[in-house]
């Protein structure tokens, strides 16, 4: 079978990213972060972060077709990130580690246009991760008056998005990623404080400790979910948005 994916997750330095697309310019790059339902790979515990089980599940899944895997394992992405790029490193993958660690004073970051505008939360999240590689100009989005705030990292299952309306700003290390700095932690604990916002991380993630506090000092809602949110999750962030 021919190799022909660049594959990676979190947020690649993009030099190395832009070095990738000359190097291999007929390359599909493939997100390991998201979940296409592939068969489990069974490399994790399964009290482990549904995200990183994304990692092993697509790479085994896929492994006869990737070239490479550009692995986040700095300060941008967590020290499973880390553990799995050794370990896919390990079991055969040719695997290069990247750490985007350069960060901007808050004044001097570029606007974020897709996390302001009003299109669909599900559709923000999705364009701000297809865009790590995508490089496109999204500055001609309408904008929208924010009504709620949703602070995280893409869900695995980005259904649960559809409970939130299109004035939804998004916060947290998504919007790090937008702004090129996904190691600004500065910039990821920033929210707008009257602001309700819905603070989300996924289980067994450390951002849970960030997502707890911030809810705790903004008045948000904190949400932890595994691999597909509980029909107690879409409750609760139900009766939030309606009730704020």
């Amino acid at each position: 079978m021919t190799k022909d994916i660049i594959a990676f997750w979190g947020y690649p330095h993009p030099d190395l990213i832009n070095k990738t697309k000359i190097q291999y310019p007929n390359a599909t790059w493939i997100d390991l972060d998201i979940c296409f339902n592939y068969p489990s790979s069974k490399f994790t515990p399964d009290a482990y972060c549904g995200i990183i089980k994304n990692i092993f599940d697509n790479a085994f899944y896929l492994k006869n077709r990737i070239i490479k895997i550009l692995a986040a394992v700095g300060k941008d992405k967590c020290d499973s990130g880390f553990f799995a790029a050794n370990l896919l490193k390990n079991e055969g993958f040719d695997v290069e580690l990247s750490y985007f660690e350069d960060t901007l004073p808050l004044n001097q970051l570029p606007d974020v246009p897709i996390c302001k505008s009003s299109l669909p939360l599900k559709d923000k999240l999705s364009i701000i991760t297809a865009n790590i590689v995508g490089q496109k100009d999204y500055s001609h989005l309408e904008q929208s008056n924010a009504r709620f705030g949703f602070w995280g990292v893409p869900p695995n299952d980005l259904n649960i998005c559809d409970l939130f309306p299109p004035q939804t700003h998004v916060f947290g290390w998504s919007r790090c990623v937008e702004a090129k700095n996904p190691a600004n932690f500065e910039l990821e604990m920033y929210v707008e404080p009257d602001l309700p916002t819905v603070f989300f991380a996924q289980t067994f993630c450390s951002k849970t400790a960030l997502a707890k506090y911030l809810a705790d000092k903004y008045n948000g809602l904190y949400i932890d979910v595994d691999a597909t949110p509980t029909n107690s999750a879409y409750a609760k962030i139900e009766a939030f948005l309606r009730l704020r």
